[in-house]
């Protein structure tokens, strides 16, 4: 199983950064798919979720209405689009495949300044 981050970057505040993770060794249309953000000294918090179908999203309450998450199934990717990003975004952003346990990126640093 591999899950590879890609996309992640220096941009300045209300920017944009789209990240995508690459996945392979599972059957991807089968597995809710998440993003994470873990910051310098935070934990690592949920960002979005969407299921195998792509027919239900969700989105923590800090990123709703900037933040989309997508998947091609042709290409086993998840994406996140990420607009009017904020010095708070900053963090490395993790994929996850499944809902427990599951599987993790290794992650991309996304920083946001000026």
């Amino acid at each position: 199983v591999q899950l590879v981050e890609s996309g992640g970057g220096l941009v300045q505040p209300g920017g944009s950064l789209r990240l995508s993770c690459a996945a392979s060794g599972f059957t991807f249309n089968t597995y809710i798919m998440s993003w994470y953000r873990q910051a310098p000294g935070k934990e690592r918090e949920w960002v979005a979720s969407i299921t195998s179908s792509g027919g239900s999203t969700g989105y923590a309450d800090s990123v709703k209405g900037r933040f989309t998450i997508s998947t091609d199934n042709a290409k086993n990717t998840v994406y996140l689009q990420m607009n009017s990003l904020k010095p708070e975004d900053s963090a490395v952003y993790y994929c996850k495949a499944g809902v427990s346990s599951g599987y993790w990126g290794q992650g991309t640093q996304v920083t946001v300044s000026s």
